[in-house]
């Protein structure tokens, strides 16, 4: 872990232009949820191959060219996503509820004729909500500590602030000088080293030698760190999807979809650290301080969806997909502001030393205004293999294979072609491909009744080394990271097909194990917070077929 840190510090002395945007971000965003109509999330959204749903138009275009009437549908939703937070002994529990639209298309259906090859050309829209952000969470214990070092948010402050003034007097154009305003605007200084100084939780080392070496106040506390967190995450990415499809002979499928992506992610987190000591005297002491964090990320996106269908035995119920599909361009800004109260106790002018409540608030310091920067993002290429199945009217299997390297992920500086090192070079470091398995099933007993089944494995996006790196210059002040594990969905459903309306019905869930930290811990003692994830979903699809 410290051969790593000073990497990062090191790398962060080159680092042009104050940094926002982190691997987690982007990461959060290029994920998309199991969603969709209630047919295809309650077969595990195992349809590529077979097609026939409006939903794979986001997964293979090609399933639209199976389509040999009109359609058009809407779907809603009822989620229950909660999280289980354990760490030293404490568990926490968060949860929210909400109702959602998760889902609206129509495909038109054209048809060419029966001898041509050429048989139809179909064209359809899709909206549906890929990702959805709604999730609160909790943590808080003792942090530890090692020997006489005690495990504490602020030496992480401390080190950005030692780093910052060392990168910024390499430049020699001005002076760095914490108890300025506009050192929030300065491309070589972070926040959270600048508010640990001004908010008192940083004095300047004199008895060493070092330039402008910036140690926590924290050790002279004789006290573990009692530390609070919450979060409150809100928002999701939108998908609009338009798409055209071919059936040529009835035993090919071709279709190309174009993608377009609104983003709007939200997310609040509040970070406690409270000191509890007896001093020599015998009295008791508390301090401490909190650091609030808010973050927004919103934008647009698109890319295209490439995808094929084809029955290698003409005779033959099997049906093998094909589909891949470009990154996702985004352009997006990131918005925050940050608000750190601390309570110390501080020397006075006359040498004794009193409780001092500091307030720094970003927000004013600014001129009543958040920091927004702007990024572009480039997720990676997907592909995609599938294989369908039926036996008669009554029984459809789906089985697909995806594959998404997360390690490629590229941002760039907004407007240019110009490559951001630090953070392109994180994804590379924290961040491996993910492969996921889907499988579904589908039986009607009669007709016009169906039951279906899915499940759905996700491998980890994250290396198990990875950690939430804040350059030197980094605008970012929350800290915390999750390194989410492998992601298990479950799924069932219920369908009633008539002449011309229909109706389905599915539940899903979803649950993965996280390990997260408020922080990079420099010492290597803060324990990783075990967290269970899971989210609960109810979904309704109402349509009808012309």
């Amino acid at each position: 872990m410290k051969k790593k840190l000073m990497i990062i510090a090191l790398a962060a002395l080159a680092s042009a232009g104050a940094k926002a945007q982190t691997v987690y971000d982007a990461v959060n965003i290029a994920q998309k949820d199991l969603n969709g109509t209630a047919r295809f999330v309650g077969m595990g959204g195992a349809m590529g191959a077979l097609g026939g749903d409006i939903s794979t138009i986001s997964t293979n275009p090609a399933g639209i060219g199976i389509y040999r009437s009109n359609d058009a549908m809407v779907t809603m939703g009822y989620s229950i996503t909660g999280s289980e937070s354990k760490f030293g002994g404490n568990t926490f529990e968060a949860n929210k509820n909400r109702w959602s639209f998760d889902n609206a298309g129509f495909v038109i259906s054209t048809k060419i004729g029966n001898l041509t090859p050429l048989r139809y050309v179909n064209f359809g829209f899709n909206y549906h909500k890929s990702k959805s952000f709604y999730k609160n969470m909790t943590m808080g214990g003792l942090l530890g500590k090692v020997g006489s070092d005690y495990v504490s948010q602020v030496a992480s402050m401390a080190m950005q602030a030692t780093d910052g003034a060392y990168a910024y007097y390499q430049d020699y154009s001005s002076y760095l000088d914490y108890g300025k305003s506009d050192i929030y605007r300065n491309d070589y200084a972070g926040w959270l080293g600048s508010m640990g100084f001004q908010s008192g939780l940083l004095f300047e080392d004199t008895e060493t030698e070092a330039y402008n070496t910036y140690i926590p106040y924290i050790p002279n506390i004789p006290s573990e760190a009692d530390a609070l967190f919450l979060s409150r995450e809100r928002g999701g990415v939108d998908e609009y999807d338009f798409n055209v499809s071919f059936n040529v002979n009835d035993r090919f499928y071709f279709g190309v979809t174009l993608g377009a992506y609104a983003v709007d992610y939200s997310k609040y987190s509040f970070y406690d650290e409270n000191y509890q000591y007896t001093w020599e005297d015998g009295k008791q002491y508390e301090e401490g301080y909190s650091l609030e964090s808010f973050n927004r990320i919103h934008g647009a996106g698109i890319d295209l969806k490439l995808g094929a269908i084809f029955r290698p035995i003409e005779d033959s119920p099997l049906r093998v997909g094909l589909a891949i599909h470009s990154p996702v361009y985004y352009k997006l800004t990131y918005t925050t502001g940050a608000l750190l109260s601390s309570d110390l106790f501080l020397p006075a002018e006359d040498g004794s030393e009193v409780m001092t409540h500091t307030t720094v608030d970003t927000y004013s310091e600014l001129g009543g205004r958040d920091m927004d920067r702007d990024f572009e993002l480039q997720t990676p290429w997907l592909f995609n293999v599938s294989l369908g199945y039926t036996v008669g009217s009554s029984l459809a299997l789906g089985a697909e294979y995806e594959y998404e390297d997360y390690s490629s992920m590229k941002f760039y500086y907004p407007g240019s072609s110009e490559e951001m090192a630090w953070e392109t070079g994180e994804a590379d470091l924290c961040l491996k491909g993910v492969s996921t398995f889907r499988l579904g099933a589908e039986y009607k007993p009669i007709p016009a009744f169906a039951l279906r089944l899915g499940y759905n494995y996700s491998s980890a996006a994250f290396k198990d080394d990875a950690i939430k790196a804040l350059p030197t210059n980094s605008i970012n002040t929350d800290t915390d990271f999750a390194n989410n594990e492998s992601m298990n969905t479950f799924t069932i459903g219920i369908g009633y097909r008539g002449s011309r309306v229909y109706a389905d019905l599915a539940y899903k869930y979803h649950t993965y194990q996280s390990k997260f930290y408020p922080f990079v811990d420099d010492l290597g003692a803060l324990q990783a917070t075990k967290v269970t994830n899971d989210r609960s979903q109810a979904l309704l699809t109402l349509g009808i077929r012309f």
